[in-house]
């Protein structure tokens, strides 16, 4: 699977290694946005956009002069990373062309049974719950998309495929932000290999996301931007 971590071409510009699109952060939770978006771009990939509030923006621009702050074509979209749920941006961004990641605030019954086999949902047991869902079972009943439940060991799986389990991962990860940074990572990936499957994707983004926290420990207590700038180390080292 590391072959999905495609390195940059003489042939290539910032289109073709993939665009990946971002509906993320709030007033109340604008890290959400820097966190995701620095872990697509460790993650390797031609460009970021990102859609949300001026005062996210702004702080965003910051920390990643490199993002883009207008709308455009994306190969993939990342929505919902701390959202509040009904925000009118997730009801915008599901209209867009592209393969979607919803995560935290955009995951709903509603907006589940709107997405294809191509898309994504990232919950924790915590959100699932929160829809009425106990396990994988019930998430993948109620969406055509891939479900990755988060936790120490992950749970993927998507209607007529066998699930596969991923972990257990790293007891480090049981820390804010983590989550953002794996729905980066997943974003990325899926913008820069438009053909691959939803389950090979995501089984792979878990493992990196394991692997760059294994990684980050080495230098300490970790917190979820180290393991976001850690992917780099790890793309490096397996590609």
């Amino acid at each position: 699977m590391r072959s999905l971590l495609r390195e940059a071409q003489p042939a290539d510009n910032k289109y073709s290694r993939g665009v990946v699109g971002f509906v993320t952060g709030s007033i109340k939770f604008p890290g959400a946005a820097i966190l995701g978006v620095t872990a697509a771009m460790r993650t390797g990939l031609g460009m970021v956009r990102y859609l949300g509030p001026t005062e996210v923006s702004n702080l965003l621009i910051e920390a990643r002069p490199e993002a883009v702050l207008v709308g455009g074509k994306a190969d993939a979209w990342v929505i919902g990373s701390g959202v509040p749920n009904g925000d009118p941006r997730i009801a915008e961004a599901l209209k867009f062309d592209g393969r979607k990641i919803l995560d935290a605030g955009s995951i709903t019954v509603e907006n589940l049974a709107k997405l294809t086999e191509r898309d994504f949902v990232t919950p924790h047991l915590g959100e699932a719950e929160r829809i009425g869902c106990q396990d994988l079972a019930a998430l993948t009943a109620l969406t055509e998309a891939v479900v990755v439940l988060k936790g120490s060991v992950t749970q993927i799986g998507q209607r007529g495929c066998e699930p596969v389990a991923v972990g257990p991962n790293p007891a480090e990860l049981a820390t804010a932000g983590t989550g953002d940074v794996l729905a980066g990572i997943l974003g990325a990936l899926t913008a820069a290999n438009p053909e691959v499957s939803g389950m090979e994707l995501a089984a792979f983004a878990v493992e990196l996301h394991a692997e760059a926290a294994r990684v980050a420990v080495e230098a300490g207590p970790v917190a979820a931007l180290d393991v976001a700038e850690a992917v780099r180390s790890v793309v490096k080292a397996w590609s």
